[in-house]
């Protein structure tokens, strides 16, 4: 990577300033020869790879992971024409292996129900075996015609965590669906981006689902970008592949499902809310580096404050943070922006003067300064980094909240669509959300809205004057 300086649009271009932030701050390379497929860099990876650390914890505690095949036979698809309706303009097909047509052609996973329920139907037998709760980290292929854009709308999506649920009845799948709707929170509470909780319309709905719900964060254009979803799937997916149970009297019955997913949209939502003019702003939890050490040597206590640098690295190590002394030959203003540009939480500045005084200088990545004492140091960077990850939760909670705007009519609507999401009574009617969404040139997202952010709401449908209930409306990526 060219390490010169120089700097990114501002954020108030967010398409220039996401795509140029991308390769400055070595997430990803979108020059792929193949469109719609790009490539992690390390630190991008290292940044993947603490993120969904921090999702597998929190499935672990139930789920477990598993593994299944990326091809798909063709006549597994054809079992569920509603579901593969959903897929079929998207779906990659391999056609020969070698020279050799196929007896069978074989798709690229748009999505894994179709490959994990024919083993669900092996492996279910009794009541006993059930719930089971699976998942798995993989990636999908999907033929998108749209605009692609890294890590929000891509051909290869290289990180779709997908779980797969069954059980006895359709009330324990729908437990399970609050349960995941829990642990989406909880993971995203964890990246310090707020969210906002849907249930998305019929027609919108995941194919083949009872229904789907649907997370959604705000991105700083004030689009929608919808980065998690749960579906109840009732037993319309056991019936097609025969997945049933024997229950306590002896009798077969089917199974009922669940499957929800989240894909590196959860990264883009993490950069997209958090990051500013001058790069990336990383949560503790998640950045590869937390804490970086900057040598400040002048003059003949070089040595000396470049072994007191490593003692502090050492010390940081062995308390679990990850921690880099950048001890290259570099001005320490080169350094500062080549860490600020990654986003790394805190800096320590250690140099003759933090010697002679037994301290650090701590600066966070939002540019909050202090001094720390060498004497606590473990206890004194693990609290400012605390206090860095509660700023950022509260920084993103205020930008979501000034761009949720409640609305009574169309008028308002159409203002509100202009500067971020809107909050609107819709009847649930599709000729009501067919006029709101012409009218405003945005989508009815969902009804059912959870968020802290958003008051419950009753009134006149905004397009027949019918009793209604508030609908989050937006525009979306």
């Amino acid at each position: 990577m060219d390490d010169e300086q120089g700097t990114l649009p501002a954020k108030e271009d967010f398409s220039a300033w996401y795509n140029e932030l991308l390769w400055r701050a070595e997430i990803m390379d979108v020059r792929y020869p193949v469109k719609g497929l790009y490539v992690w860099f390390p630190f991008g990876f290292a940044l993947r790879r603490n993120v969904y650390g921090e999702l597998r914890t929190l499935l672990d505690c139930d789920h477990q992971e598993a593994l299944f095949p990326l091809l798909i036979p063709e006549t597994e698809l054809a079992k569920e024409a509603e579901h593969i309706k959903g897929f079929e303009d998207e779906v990659y097909w391999v056609t020969h292996g070698g020279t050799s047509p196929l007896d069978v052609k074989l798709a690229l996973r748009p999505t894994s129900e179709c490959a994990i329920y024919p083993m669900y139907h092996l492996w279910v037998r009794s009541h006993a075996d059930l719930p089971i709760r699976l998942y798995q980290i993989v990636n999908s292929f999907r033929y998108e015609t749209k605009h692609t854009r890294p890590l929000i709308r891509l051909r290869e999506i290289t990180s779709f965590k997908e779980a797969h649920t069954v059980h006895t009845t359709w009330e324990d799948a729908e437990r399970q669906v609050a349960d995941a709707i829990r642990l989406y929170r909880a993971f995203y509470d964890s990246l310090c981006v707020p969210v906002i909780i849907s249930r998305r319309p019929d027609w919108d709905k995941f194919p083949g689902a009872d229904y789907t719900i649907a997370v959604d964060t705000i991105m700083p254009d004030g689009r929608t970008l919808q980065i998690g979803t749960v579906h109840h799937l009732g037993d319309h997916f056991s019936k097609t592949f025969s997945i049933t149970y024997e229950d306590i009297n002896g009798e077969q019955q089917f199974a009922f499902q669940t499957c929800y997913g989240i894909s590196e949209r959860c990264i883009a939502a993490l950069i997209s809310m958090h990051g500013d003019d001058k790069g990336l702003v990383l949560p503790p939890s998640v950045a590869p580096v937390q804490v970086v050490i900057v040598p400040i040597t002048i003059g003949k206590r070089k040595e000396e404050v470049l072994a007191a640098a490593q003692e502090i690295e050492q010390r940081l190590c062995a308390a679990g943070l990850r921690v880099k002394v950048d001890s290259r030959d570099l001005r320490p203003g080169a350094k500062y922006y080549y860490w600020e540009m990654r986003g790394v939480p805190l800096r320590l500045e250690v140099g003759p003067r933090d010697i002679d005084a037994g301290q650090v200088t701590a600066v966070t990545r939002l540019g909050e300064k202090s001094t720390i004492p060498r004497a606590g140091l473990e206890g004194g960077v693990c609290t400012v980094l605390a206090g860095f990850g509660a700023a950022l939760t509260r920084r993103a909670e205020e930008h979501v909240r000034t761009h949720i705007h409640v609305v009574s009519c169309i008028e308002e609507l159409s203002a509100a669509v202009e500067k971020g999401v809107a909050i609107v009574p819709w009847c649930g009617e599709r000729k009501c959300a067919d006029f709101i969404e012409e009218t405003v040139n945005a989508s009815v997202l969902g009804t059912e809205v959870r968020s802290e952010f958003v008051p419950a709401q009753k009134g006149p449908c905004a397009a027949c004057g019918r009793e209604a209930i508030g609908a989050l409306v937006g525009r979306s990526y």
